[in-house]
C-alpha cells in the first residue's frame, strides 16, 4: 500500500512539473540564430568568427530557458531579416521578413519577438501607424508591418504570451515606433541596455546581460 502511495505521489509530481514547463518560441534575426537550431536553409550568424559565442548554450534564449526551467518549442530566426518587407539596399526582403514567418512557431506558451535591428540598420522606411487593412505594400514599411505582425501573432496564438525585445543602440524612430505599437496591443516590451557587442552582435557577456534583463522583466 505504501509503495502504491509513493508511486502515485511521484506520478502526481511528474504531471505537475510537466504542466508547469512552458514552451518558448523565438521569432528573430541574427541575434537569435545558431547553426543547427534554426530551420535548414535559413541564414545564421552564430557561431561567427570574431565573436566568442561558440555554443548554443551561450545564447540569450537558451540561457533564459534554462534559468526559468522552460523548454524550446521553435527558434525561427533568420540572420539579416527585417520585420518589414524592405531590407538592405531597399531590396524586397519579404521572403525572410518577420511577417512571413508567423505560422512557423509551433505551439508555444511564450513567444519572444526580437526584431527591428535590421530595419534600423538597413534604413528601412518607417511608414505611418496603421492598425488594420494592411496590404503587402503597406508591410514594406516598419510601422504597418510591426502592427500586422503583432495582430497576426495574437490571432494565431491566442493562448501565448507575446514579449517584444527592443535592441539597444537603435535609431530613436524605431524605438519610438516599437513602444507605441506595443502599447497599442498591450504587449510587454523589454528595452535592452548595456549589452556588450562584438561587430554589432552580443558577446558571451552580452548574451548573459540579455538573459538577466529578460528574467528580471518576466514572471
Amino acid at each position: 500500500m505504501k509503495r502504491i502511495i509513493t508511486l502515485a505521489l511521484f506520478a502526481f509530481i511528474a504531471i505537475a512539473a510537466s504542466a508547469q514547463t512552458k514552451k518558448v518560441s523565438v521569432l528573430g534575426d541574427s541575434y537569435s540564430t545558431f547553426r543547427g537550431i534554426i530551420p535548414e536553409g535559413y541564414a545564421n550568424y552564430y557561431p561567427a568568427r570574431g565573436n566568442d559565442v561558440t555554443s548554443a548554450d551561450q545564447t540569450w534564449w537558451n540561457l533564459y530557458i534554462k534559468a526559468k526551467g522552460y523548454q524550446l518549442e521553435k527558434n525561427n530566426s533568420f540572420s539579416g531579416s527585417t520585420v518589414c518587407g524592405t531590407g538592405y539596399g531597399r531590396a524586397d526582403s519579404s521572403a525572410s521578413a518577420f511577417t512571413t514567418r508567423v505560422d512557423l512557431l509551433g505551439n508555444p506558451d511564450i513567444i519572444f519577438v526580437f526584431g527591428g535591428t535590421n530595419d534600423a540598420w538597413a534604413g528601412s522606411p518607417v511608414g505611418e501607424f496603421q492598425y488594420s487593412g494592411w496590404t503587402k505594400e503597406d508591410c514594406k514599411t516598419f510601422r504597418p508591418a510591426l502592427a500586422y505582425l503583432f495582430d497576426s501573432l495574437i490571432k494565431r496564438y491566442p493562448n501565448a504570451q507575446i514579449i517584444s525585445i527592443l535592441n539597444s543602440e537603435l535609431r530613436e524612430e524605431i524605438n519610438q515606433s516599437m513602444r507605441e505599437i506595443c502599447r497599442h496591443y498591450n504587449i510587454l516590451l523589454i528595452q535592452l541596455h548595456d549589452i556588450e557587442k562584438l561587430s554589432g552582435h552580443p558577446s558571451i557577456k552580452g548574451m548573459q546581460a540579455i538573459c538577466e534583463q529578460l528574467v528580471e522583466a518576466t514572471y
